[in-house]
């Protein structure tokens, strides 16, 4: 096999679903979530202390599911025909209030936040109702029931959280959480329907707005004030770890996820899926978030050092999405690999030494291990990167491992 990455993919019979696209009504949706990302990213700006973590990461968890249920529907509705068109602009209305009230949602505007979340979720319900009924699936009709309760719960708790005091609200938040997040485990991913082409393109899709949130924390950062090289060197240090961790996505991890979701069917795919996108892409995003955190303020003043919560996200947000793949990768049944765990540790042991150097030398250091890592990972894993990327998503875990074997005979390593 050929370590020469290949000028296009070879398509072969046995690659699944791969028509099925993303619509330009989805992407449509996926602006407002776009938004809401930037308020999180805002939130954490203005409450950068420890309970402003906690409160921007359930904020970030609420956001994340609701956009979660709607990239399930997609996948199994075209969201474009007829009514269901206007039923969809109307969970697009209801979630840019949603984005709007995040700034206040644990304060003056918790109760709009809760009431915005409450129709967004409840149209989901109605939409998947549809979906049901149009394609005559009782099985998915009986998994849109076993979700409701909990779809009007948790939104109805959230919401009545808005009337309380700043302790109870967390206590209340955290607990709908826990069982919004819980309860799909309930069923076993019984009824539910997922095409691999187009789930894996939608959470692509979902990882490069996250990555752009980065890029507009650069800009926000710089903005306002007169551009000088320490401020240059800064952004362009950014941009190095986010075409790293746009590398590490998209390079070959994409491709092994639709596969190994591609090998699998029924309830088995259903719960593979829910695992590694619903589930495991939450800390891939939430880590995109926490590095865009310490990239804004790092931006703002270059020559001071990091205080502890944009520390802890430039440097502990990078490890979250590193552990995040690590997950992925043994759920889906290979190994934890060396260069991304190896990553994520050096950099939760340099965490401390980025409140005591100037941003830029602390930027500078993950950066560097970013760096290392794509290099690392593309001299030691050729062989099976060429294999992946010629194949695109048409390949099994079998394969994969095979090509490896060959290339450690070959290498004597």
């Amino acid at each position: 096999m050929s370590a020469e990455e290949p000028q296009a993919p070879m398509v072969t019979g046995r690659q699944v679903e791969s028509e099925q696209r993303v619509t330009p009504l989805e992407l449509f949706f996926d602006l407002v979530f776009v938004f809401a990302i930037t308020q999180v990213t805002g939130f954490l700006a203005v409450n950068s202390t420890w309970l402003g973590l906690l409160r921007g990461l359930m904020l970030l968890a609420a956001l994340w599911w609701a956009w979660a249920a709607y990239a399930w529907l997609t996948n199994t509705l075209n969201p474009e025909e007829g009514a269901v068109r206007l039923a969809v602009f109307g969970s697009i209305g209801a979630m840019l209030i949603v984005s709007l009230a995040v700034p206040n949602a644990f304060g003056v505007d918790g109760v709009t936040f809760g009431v915005a979340y409450f129709v967004v979720r409840a149209l989901h319900l109605v939409l998947y109702v549809i979906a049901g009924k149009r394609a005559g699936d009782r099985e998915l009709l009986r998994a849109v029931l076993r979700i409701a309760p909990i779809a009007i719960l948790v939104p109805s708790l959230i919401t009545a959280a808005g009337f309380l005091d700043p302790a109870p609200r967390m206590v209340v938040w955290g607990a709908a959480l826990a069982v919004d997040y819980l309860a799909v485990l309930i069923g076993h991913m019984r009824g539910w329907r997922v095409s691999p082409a187009h789930f894996a393109e939608r959470h692509g899709l979902i990882v490069i707005i996250a990555l752009g949130e980065s890029i507009v924390a650069i800009g926000v950062g710089a903005a306002g004030q007169p551009l000088n090289a320490g401020e240059i060197v800064a952004a362009l240090l950014g941009m190095v770890v986010v075409a790293a961790l746009w590398w590490s996505y998209f390079d070959w991890l994409i491709y092994a996820v639709q596969a190994r979701l591609a090998e699998a069917s029924g309830t088995a795919r259903a719960a593979l899926a829910r695992d590694v996108y619903s589930y495991l892409h939450l800390p891939v995003v939430a880590g995109i978030v926490l590095f865009a955190l310490g990239m804004k303020t790092t931006l703002a003043d270059t020559e001071s050092a990091l205080p502890t919560i944009p520390a802890i996200g430039m440097f502990g947000g990078l490890a979250i999405y590193m552990l995040a793949h690590v997950a992925a990768r043994l759920r889906m049944g290979g190994g934890f690999g060396r260069g991304r765990p190896i990553a994520a540790v050096v950099l939760v042991v340099l965490l401390p030494l980025a409140m005591r150097v100037p941003a830029i030398a602390s930027l500078a250091l993950v950066a560097a291990v970013c760096a290392a890592l794509i290099a690392y990972e593309y001299a030691r894993h050729r062989a099976e990167r060429a294999f992946i990327r010629t194949r695109r998503a048409d390949f099994t875990l079998e394969e994969v491992q095979e090509v490896a074997r060959s290339r450690r005979r070959a290498t004597g390593g």
